[in-house]
């Protein structure tokens, strides 16, 4: 049988104290404690709050918040001894606290662990999102930097992983870069949404005691951009909700399918078969039995990572489904699986912009796979079109000259003036012209096309947007 632990903070009304095990099971420092900058942030604006309507007076305050300073550097310092027996970070600052400040036992005075969590996990996410734009940054960098200096490679561009049409390589990164400014823009929201100060809401129903919720929220930054503070508007769901939780682990899921759609591509690009990137030795490895392997391992890892992060919105979302309000103890899981979403988001930005800082593609593999004359047979449908043949008969009469080169076993822009005018006779002896792949994309300039003077305009436009000058 399990030997009875120590006595909780919350234990006046029990005759005993959890079983050791119960503890163990319970407990949440181990994971929870990285709260604890945010904690005690929040723990000095409340003191602040409480003798601004006297319920401290000014010197309790003052010690209480000094204390606080003194805990948090020790923490820093990796001299705080964290007690299981205390449950989570928040009552272990407390009694370490009270431990040295005594007028520290009125700072938990009109405020419940359960408001108290969800603040610390407010100003997480503000912090979070700052960090992730941050890094999105980094990795936008590098992607810029890279396309900058492809805008003369030009590649085939895929559909079905069939070659499809001429693309520069400058065009096909930027498509990432758009998928990544989305992402920026999804995790300021995200911020934004965090922005509502929910101290103040108590357990469930607030508190008797005359409290300045909006007092709070200017001093822990929870402002609109006048600098009026904004504080949640229902206890209930203060405490209760997790959506930010679940927005912030599905952005790190889509960043993620953002970053595997785009390993994808770099690994296939690496292979021989391909050979149109060529990839730094900082982010590949080898193999420990064939010599000769350089593998890109670093994409690859980020694929895996992106399933990994899924997992984490599907708990969160399996989670809470089936809670009433307000909060339940199944609510303490909410944390391992958001800060494992913003820890592996973090380091495999950082391993993005890595990989393809040392990135560069290998011209002439780019160039032999794009002088394929059949990625122009849409440009040939084009030419066709323009002599008046309507697209379907145009598309028609370019997929029966494909069904001759094939038969010929000739490339498309080999078969001969006579062979084309048999099969229309719109052709004229300038047909061949449209198997120039420079030209081809010099005639594709309009809004979010790979023209080059579009791709220019585009590496600009992002590099002010983003303030990535280099």
């Amino acid at each position: 049988m399990a030997k009875p632990g120590k006595q909780a903070t919350w234990g006046g009304r029990f005759s005993s104290g959890p079983a050791e095990l119960m503890q163990r099971f319970s407990e949440s420092v181990s994971f929870d404690a990285r709260l604890a900058p945010f904690d005690v942030q929040g723990s000095k604006a409340h003191a602040a709050m409480l003798a601004h309507v006297g319920i401290l007076t000014a010197k309790e305050c003052s010690a209480i918040q000094k204390g606080l300073d003194t805990v948090l550097k020790d923490i820093q310092a990796g001299n705080f001894t964290w007690d299981i027996t205390c449950e989570d970070v928040h009552m272990n600052i407390e009694q370490e606290l009270t431990r040295r400040v005594p007028a520290a036992a009125k700072l938990h005075t009109a405020r419940s662990r359960n408001d108290q969590v969800a603040t610390d996990m407010r100003l997480f996410f503000k912090h979070a999102c700052a960090e992730i734009d941050t890094a999105l940054g980094m990795a936008l960098s590098a992607l810029l930097t890279l396309a900058e200096a492809s805008q003369e490679i030009y590649l085939p561009g895929y559909t079905h992983l069939q070659r499809a049409q001429p693309v520069s390589a400058a065009h096909h990164l930027l498509a990432y870069i758009e998928m990544f400014v989305r992402d920026r823009e999804r995790f300021a929201q995200i911020a934004d949404r965090a922005n509502w100060c929910p101290l103040g809401s108590g357990a469930i129903a607030g508190t008797t005691l005359p409290i300045d919720r909006e007092f709070t929220a200017l001093q822990l930054g929870f402002v609109d951009k006048k600098g009026k503070p904004r504080v949640t508007r229902n206890s209930m769901d203060a405490v209760a909700d997790r959506d930010l939780f679940i927005e912030f682990a599905s952005a790190c899921a889509l960043c993620g399918v953002h970053w595997s759609r785009v390993a994808e591509d770099v690994i296939l690009w690496n292979s021989a078969e391909f050979g149109f990137i060529k990839l730094p030795d900082s982010f590949t490895t080898g193999s420990s039995l064939m010599p000769q392997k350089k593998n890109p391992d670093s994409f690859e890892l980020l694929r895996g990572k992106a399933a990994r992060l899924q997992g984490h919105v599907t708990a969160l979302m399996a989670m809470t489904k089936g809670l009433p309000l307000t909060y339940n103890r199944d609510l303490q899981e909410d944390k391992p699986p958001v800060f494992d979403a913003f820890d592996q988001t973090m380091i495999c930005l950082a391993v993005l912009a890595g990989s393809f800082d040392g990135a560069a593609f290998n011209e002439e593999k780019c160039a032999a796979a794009v002088s394929d004359p059949a990625l122009l047979a849409t440009d040939l449908v084009d030419y066709l079109v323009v002599r008046g043949v309507a697209f379907r008969d145009a598309h028609h009469i370019i997929g029966a000259l494909v069904g001759l080169s094939e038969k010929k076993k000739l490339p498309l822009n080999e078969l001969s003036l006579a062979d084309v005018q048999g099969v229309s006779d719109k052709f004229a002896a300038d047909w061949v012209d449209v198997f120039n792949v420079p030209a081809a994309l010099k005639k594709r300039e309009k809004t979010g096309m790979p023209g080059p003077r579009q791709v220019k305009k585009q590496l600009a436009k992002w590099k002010a947007s983003l303030r990535l000058d280099r």
